[in-house]
């Protein structure tokens, strides 16, 4: 009897620690959802956005689907900047990056404080390549409606409004400007 006992120990503890091991992964939950992207346009014929003057703007604000996995609403607003290579089937278009975000180098952090989601916006290290025929604030500008489409898809789904915190930060004495993006509003009410 001992040594059935010894052996059974033997043979059940391995399989025990790999159900136990293998259930967070079979737990996890992956969700594909709309990501909206600030997009630029440079290279093509397109001129999708609008400024605050009415001039024409070699970009969009554009969504592509992704599998998302982890905190949520945090992920998908991490999610926004993620490169892009837009397809095509002309050999010509060799643009190789087209969101505006990894372009400029302008960093984006979310966290949850309490009940309100902060959206950190990173300018200290931006840069804005001579092909891209944006300003930093209208760059800004498109990074936001960004934010605030991909949550409207993402609060729709809820059953509260959620609070936004949207603050830029890294500005210099060249840009400080940008800090009277910093705002908050409600999205889903």
């Amino acid at each position: 009897m001992p040594v059935q006992n010894a052996l059974m120990k033997a043979l059940l503890l391995p399989l025990a620690c790999a159900t136990l091991i293998g259930l967070p992964a079979a737990a996890t939950t992956i969700m594909v959802t709309p990501i909206y992207e600030p997009l630029s346009l440079h290279d093509t014929d397109g001129d999708e956005a609008v400024s605050s003057t009415g001039d024409a703007l070699q970009a969009c604000v554009m969504s592509r689907p992704q599998a998302i996995t982890g905190a949520v609403p945090e992920d998908l607003i991490h999610a926004i900047r993620r490169s892009h290579r837009i397809p095509s089937n002309n050999d010509n278009y060799q643009v190789q990056e087209a969101n505006l975000l990894m372009l400029t180098s302008i960093g984006i952090l979310a966290h949850m404080e309490g009940h309100t989601l902060t959206v950190r916006l990173n300018v200290s290290g931006m840069n804005i390549p001579e092909e891209v025929d944006l300003t930093s604030r209208q760059i800004l500008n498109l990074t936001i409606v960004a934010i605030r489409k991909t949550l409207d898809g993402y609060v729709a789904e809820q059953r509260h409004p959620l609070p936004v915190k949207l603050l830029v930060e890294g500005t210099n004495d060249l840009n400080a400007g940008l800090k009277d993006l910093n705002t908050e509003f409600i999205i889903g009410e």
